[in-house]
C-alpha cells in the first residue's frame, strides 16, 4: 500500500469516532479500544490504518486519538477581502486528499477562487475544485472538508464548493514543491 510505513504512529483509540473509509468515502463508526497507525496528520485531519483499510479522521474527533484540536482562525476587525481571500487559499491549503500528502491548491486541484460580501457585511466565497481522477470517491468528502473549512473563516457566512472537471487535471498543473514530494519531479 502507498503510503504505509511501519513507522507510522501507532493509536488506541479513546472513544468512538466516526470516520471515513478512503477511497471508497463511506462514513463508519470505529470503536473505542481500536488500534492502528496514524499514516497522516495534515491540515487539521488523520488518515489511519486500521486492519488492512485506510480511514479518515477529522480534526474535531483529534481527542479519540489522543491528539489536539486544530486552533480556531482569527481574523482582525479591519480585515480586507484581500485579507480574507488570503486566508482562503490558506485554509485550502489545509485540505488533503487522504491517499496523497499534498494539499489540494499544491496539486493543482483548485482551480478558481473569488469572494464577495453580502448586504450584511458578511462574505461568500466560491470555490472551483477537481479531482485528480473523475471517479474518485473522496469527491464529496474533498469538497466538504473544503467548504467547512472555508466556513471556518470568521466573516465567511458561507462557502459555494463546485465540483467541476473541465479542463481535466494533469500532472503539469502541479506546483514544483507537489511534483517533488510525490516524485513526479
Amino acid at each position: 500500500m502507498s503510503g504505509f510505513s511501519l513507522s507510522s504512529e501507532p493509536f488506541t483509540l479513546m472513544r468512538d469516532c466516526s470516520a471515513v473509509m478512503v477511497p471508497q468515502g463511506d462514513t463508519v463508526t470505529l470503536p473505542a479500544g481500536q488500534i492502528g497507525y496514524i499514516t497522516q496528520a495534515l491540515g487539521g485531519s488523520f488518515t489511519v490504518y486500521v486492519e488492512g483499510n485506510l480511514f479518515r479522521i477529522a480534526g474535531d474527533d483529534a481527542d479519540a486519538l489522543g491528539k489536539q484540536r486544530p486552533a480556531p482562525i482569527e481574523v482582525p476587525a479591519d480585515a480586507t477581502d484581500a485579507d480574507v481571500e488570503k486566508l482562503a487559499w490558506d485554509q485550502l491549503r489545509t485540505v488533503f486528499d487522504p491517499e496523497i500528502p499534498v494539499n489540494v491548491v499544491d496539486l493543482g486541484l483548485v482551480y478558481d477562487l473569488s469572494l464577495e460580501q453580502t448586504e450584511s457585511g458578511e462574505r461568500k466565497v466560491y470555490v472551483k475544485l477537481t479531482l485528480t481522477a473523475p471517479g474518485c470517491g473522496m469527491g464529496d468528502i474533498l469538497v466538504d472538508d473544503a467548504r467547512t473549512k472555508l466556513e471556518m473563516i470568521p466573516t465567511v457566512a458561507e462557502a459555494d464548493v463546485d465540483l467541476v472537471f473541465d479542463p481535466p487535471w494533469s500532472h503539469s498543473m502541479m506546483s514544483d514543491a507537489a511534483k517533488l514530494e510525490t516524485g513526479m519531479l
